[in-house]
């Protein structure tokens, strides 16, 4: 019996599955009796429930529910948003930023509150394409803005250390909902934006290590 994670769900089924996983690669005896694998499964188990996919616990409706009566309708943007997700494909984990806009229909949220509407998106089983596109409609649909649109930059294990083994490959998402799915101008000042706090040479860290603000 392999023990149960501290977790706020139960992980115990996923602590047996990932020693059942374990016995399945048929590692050298050696490595099976190390003591470096004896709490693996717990560790595994909490890993995922508490870091990877605890986003399927909070509801981005709830994220931008509590929102600020607002008259302006200026472009709202925050960039270099570090994040990390889990491809389906592989169950190999992503890493990148995101940069994030919308403009606003009477109602303006906080900047941490754009922040965990990221995370709660990101940490699920999503392909970036299709997080890029979630984020950006949950705002349009949850915050009431009138146009929205998300940017991510990402390091794909799955495309780094397996397959084509591309270290430096990076892969790039875009998508926009309401006003901000016709080209213009406010698009235009977000894409600006993203270049401005853009590291040179791709680096995937913002600027000082915290997201850029632009109202």
């Amino acid at each position: 019996m392999v023990a149960k994670p501290s977790s706020r769900v139960d992980g115990s089924a996923a602590a047996e599955a990932v020693a059942r996983f374990l016995d399945s690669l048929h590692l050298p005896a050696g490595v099976r009796r190390s003591s470096d694998l004896a709490g693996t499964p717990f560790r595994v188990a909490e890993a995922w429930l508490e870091d990877l996919v605890d986003g399927y616990r909070v509801e981005p409706r709830e994220v931008l529910a509590d929102g600020a009566t607002s008259s302006s309708r200026d472009l709202v943007s925050l960039t270099g948003i570090e994040f990390h997700s889990v491809c389906p494909h592989h169950l190999l984990p992503s890493r990148g930023v995101a940069h994030v806009a919308y403009l606003p229909g009477g109602r303006l949220v906080g900047f941490g509150q754009i922040v965990r509407l990221v995370d709660a998106l990101a940490h699920r089983l999503v392909l970036q394409e299709d997080l890029a596109r979630q984020i950006a409609e949950a705002l349009v649909e949850h915050l009431g803005a009138r146009g929205a649109g998300c940017v991510l930059e990402a390091e794909h294990l799955c495309l780094t250390v397996r397959g084509e083994r591309r270290s430096r490959a990076r892969a790039h998402c875009e998508a926009y909902a309401g006003a901000l799915a016709r080209e213009g101008a406010p698009r235009r000042r977000f894409l600006a934006a993203i270049a401005r706090a853009s590291e040179s040479g791709g680096e995937l860290r913002p600027r000082r290590g915290r997201g850029r603000v632009r109202r």
